[in-house]
């Protein structure tokens, strides 16, 4: 009894099957002609090189970072460098006079007003350095006068002893000198005290006492424009200032 042959379970749709022999045989072939050196090498994972990231967003994310550091870095010099300037020129505002530190001056007006404030002051000092030198030269000469009376003395008695002038140098300054012998040495704090008791100030004193025990002073003092001052009252307040120190005779 025969048994019919069922179909194949997958129809081959017009396309031939392949013969099972004929695979078995290829097989055989290939692996007949396999050498070791005819087969592809392919090396261990842990020797392959590390592979490079190439990721276009990655690399332009770090150069922005960079910039923008960069960016930060020099708005906050830029920021240090103006604090400086202007803490320079506020410097060079507070030595202008008064009347131009209250205005709400720009920086190129401030340069221009202490450009032009320079000379003036140089001017106030050339005048103030020849005004100092001529109160000197003449002060000077009256010491000169004053010393030389005393070596002739042509003065008697306490009269003789007691010296005192007054001269004026300008409307607000003078000059006093003074030469007294040893016995009638007086304090110089009274003499100031009697000077400021007439609105009298201190601008300037010398002192010295010659080999013969003769004491000589020199003031230079200063009034304000609303005193007038008296250089004779002045003079004999001073002459009965320094009589008052005579000392008494039994």
């Amino acid at each position: 009894m025969q048994l019919a042959l069922s179909p194949p379970l997958f129809p081959s749709f017009g396309w031939p099957l392949e013969d099972p022999i004929s695979h078995e045989q290829s097989y055989n072939i290939f692996r007949d002609s396999e050498t070791p050196e005819s087969l592809p090498y392919f090396p261990p994972l842990s020797h392959q090189p590390e592979l490079i990231n190439l990721d276009p967003s990655a690399t332009s994310f770090s150069t922005g970072d960079h910039d923008m550091a960069k960016k930060l870095n020099h708005n906050a010099s830029e920021r240090d460098r103006r604090k400086k300037i202007n803490s320079l020129y506020s410097s060079l505002r507070s030595l202008l006079p008064a009347a131009d530190k209250k205005k709400k001056l720009s920086i190129p007006a401030t340069i221009s007003l202490v450009l032009k404030y320079i000379p003036e002051l140089q001017q106030q000092v050339e005048k103030l350095v020849q005004k100092k030198q001529e109160l000197l030269t003449k002060i000077s000469r009256e010491d000169d006068h004053i010393i030389n009376q005393a070596n002739q003395g042509k003065l008697t008695h306490q009269n003789s002893s007691i010296v005192v002038s007054v001269n004026p140098l300008t409307d607000t300054e003078f000059v006093i000198q003074i030469s007294t012998s040893k016995i009638h040495q007086t304090p110089f704090s009274e003499i100031l005290l009697s000077l400021e008791d007439d609105g009298l100030v201190l601008v300037n004193s010398s002192s010295f006492i010659s080999s013969d025990d003769m004491a000589f002073h020199s003031l230079h003092i200063q009034v304000e424009e609303t005193v007038n001052l008296d250089c004779m009252a002045l003079r004999q307040k001073l002459v009965i200032l320094y009589q008052k120190r005579v000392p008494m005779v039994s």
